[in-house]
């Protein structure tokens, strides 16, 4: 018989200043070596309830109130410090940046070890093996705050799992992965179940875990409101998946490429036509890396371009260029005047992968006024029933859930009227059903007679809402001389 890791019993968790518990009487218990996946809607608890079991619920937030027991790996999460619970579990956040203790890959896949006391040689022996594998997809001598969300996302996981921890602890693993890096994410699940490994994971992609996942915990409202084993989830069909709310099979959408030329542009055309938004001879390079190579791209207003490629391509990179916020050299043209950075950045509104750091007053209905500065808001109210935020308008926008703050920006950026608007993963942590809605917005920004670039890895999201992609691959060139790096970083 399975012996249990972990178990939760009877907990009930509310979060400082929160009108309502996160928890509701949770009760669940995992046996060792088993992985377990909890999913549901944005705002049922599933990252809460990872919090329980890596101890940041209660001692993180010690204002809190927690009635129930939580014991992992033999120890009670309230009677331990933090380091101990560290010691036997690794955590990957849905926004890796913020877990990142070091600048470099090395020193954050040895960071865990170093502080838990390991041999020097066994530590060597585990950072050069770890190394080793990422290598093959990741430039590891990049400044880890210069790789994509996707690079430090496969960085985080392999950090975590580095001192071989009982427990890894995954909140929304696959949100900034392309599909190559989740079928390496999948491999690398199935050969940590193999050692033994119990693994927790929240997710609202579900497929790509069926061949490893023993169960399926669904949440609704802090509560546990079904349970599926492996051979039952396998059975069962989308439209169920579609009823609770959760995703089903990815269908890989295709689009028209827009037109573009250079070593980025993964279908370069012969010319490229006027359009409101072109871009000529843009080049970036970092860290001595050619990131971006475009002789010419056009974007056309009033439509949704996918920025599409692998992690590293240079999505997120192309759009801080075009939204004034990276250096390069080149020239941006919105309907035919030369904009400078600073011009770029007054015509831009940007959904960043990481919205936290957009949200900066105290309510969310604040926020959506904060956004209206510059264009009064009439429709404020509209547009935060139709992204099931209206019931929040009085919340603090830290208070709530990754899915909902991704939907609180979009709200923003939608009555923020800018001529370029980018949305750089707006669908991560975001549930199936929350997903339309997200999707109707960024379409109405198009509408409204903006330039819009969308970049996703979730195929879902782009059927739904782009009319044209742009996709970009390495550029040929992987280094270029000392000088022209210099020439680029002093360029504006």
């Amino acid at each position: 018989m399975m012996t249990d890791i972990i178990r939760i019993e009877d907990v009930t968790w509310t979060y400082p200043h929160a009108d309502e518990p996160s928890l509701r009487g949770l009760d669940l218990s995992i046996g060792e070596g088993e992985v377990v996946v909890l999913c549901g809607a944005s705002g049922s608890g599933k990252s809460t309830a990872l919090r329980l079991l890596n101890g940041l619920v209660p001692q993180f937030h010690d204002e809190g109130v927690l009635t129930g027991a939580v014991t992992v790996a033999g120890l009670v999460t309230t009677a331990v410090e933090l380091d101990a619970l560290g010691a036997v579990t690794g955590t990957v956040l849905q926004h890796p940046r913020r877990q990142f203790f070091t600048d470099s890959a090395r020193d954050e896949v040895a960071f865990a070890m170093e502080n838990l006391g390991f041999e020097r040689e066994h530590t060597r022996s585990r950072v050069d093996a770890t190394l080793a594998e990422l290598s093959l997809y990741v430039p590891l001598g990049q400044s880890l705050q210069r790789l994509s969300g996707g690079q430090q996302q496969q960085i985080a996981i392999a950090s975590a799992a580095a001192h071989e921890p009982r427990i890894l602890l995954l909140d929304e693993p696959s949100s900034n992965l392309s599909v190559d890096a989740i079928a390496r994410l999948t491999a690398t699940l199935i050969a940590l179940k193999a050692a033994g490994m119990t693994i927790v994971v929240a997710e609202h992609r579900l497929r790509y875990l069926q061949d490893v996942l023993d169960r399926v915990v669904v949440m609704r409202g802090g509560e546990i409101d079904v349970v599926w084993t492996a051979d039952e989830f396998r059975e069962i069909p989308d439209e169920t998946l579609a009823a609770e709310g959760l995703r089903g099979v990815v269908r890989p959408t295709t689009l028209p490429e827009i037109a573009a030329a250079g070593a980025s542009a993964a279908s370069p055309a012969a010319s490229v036509p006027p359009a409101a938004l072109v871009l000529d001879g843009v080049r970036c390079t970092l860290g001595g890396r050619r990131v971006i190579d475009l002789d010419r791209a056009a974007f056309a207003s009033g439509e949704v371009t996918a920025i599409r490629g692998t992690n590293g391509a240079g999505k997120s990179t192309l759009a801080r260029i075009i939204t004034g916020l990276q250096r390069s050299v080149g020239s941006v043209r919105l309907d035919g005047v030369t904009l400078s950075p600073r011009a770029r950045q007054r015509s831009s509104a940007v959904v960043m992968q990481d919205v936290q750091r957009q949200l900066f007053t105290e309510t969310v209905s604040a926020e959506i006024a904060l956004a209206g500065t510059d264009s009064p808001v009439t429709d404020s109210d509209a547009v935060l029933a139709s992204l099931d935020l209206d019931h929040l308008a009085d919340r603090h926008p830290l208070s709530m859930s990754g899915g909902q703050q991704q939907r609180l920006v979009v709200a923003a950026v939608r009555v923020a009227r800018r001529r370029i608007v980018v949305f750089d993963e707006p669908s991560s942590g975001v549930d199936r059903r929350h997903l339309q809605s997200i999707a109707e917005q960024i379409r109405r920004v198009a509408a409204d007679g903006a330039v819009v670039l969308l970049i996703s890895h979730d195929e879902d999201l782009v059927a739904l809402a782009a009319d044209r992609q742009l996709s970009l691959v390495n550029p040929s060139s992987a280094t270029v001389p000392a000088a022209a790096h210099e020439s680029v970083k002093e360029s504006t």
